[in-house]
């Protein structure tokens, strides 16, 4: 049995990690892509490490990197003195999904969020590829649903 751990690693050391499952999760999740082609701002993402506004969680089988999910860390625009974490993104690799990896990468995303002061955590679900199940499972509540245009 394959054995999977969820741990707070820094994104720029696992960055090229993580640009080798980027095509495989864009492939997957993406819309609009001949709107949108994948161009990743690694430098933004090293950036917003460095100012401490961003936590990047990992998902390791036997040492390899199968999933991550990374979350913007900040004070909400509405509510200044509320520190919280928005996702960005999440993924696992499909063979490592319902090992209750997603359970264990998400804990471990709130301890930390937790351990940085943060007050609320925010998700979100594709709804061509709904996770909110986990979600729900795991105690979130649905706040609000987002819609998409192309222009």
């Amino acid at each position: 049995m394959i054995h999977l751990s969820a741990q707070v690693e820094s994104f720029t050391a696992i960055q090229p990690e993580i640009a080798t499952l980027i095509a495989g999760h864009y492939d997957e999740l993406a819309l609009d892509k001949e709107l949108a082609p994948l161009d990743p701002d690694w430098a933004r993402y090293a950036h917003l490490e460095n100012i401490g506004q961003l936590c990047t969680v990992s998902m390791r089988a036997q040492g390899r990197l199968v999933g991550y999910c990374i979350m913007i860390v900040s004070p909400e625009l509405h509510y200044q003195t509320t520190l919280s974490g928005k996702m960005d993104v999440f993924w696992i690799e499909p063979e490592f999904r319902g090992r209750m990896g997603g359970v264990r990468l998400f804990k471990a995303m709130e301890k930390e969020l937790k351990r940085r002061g943060c007050k609320r955590m925010f998700v979100g679900s594709k709804l061509h590829r709904d996770s909110s199940r986990l979600f729900q499972a795991m105690g979130y509540r649905h706040i609000e649903n987002w819609f998409s245009k192309v222009l």
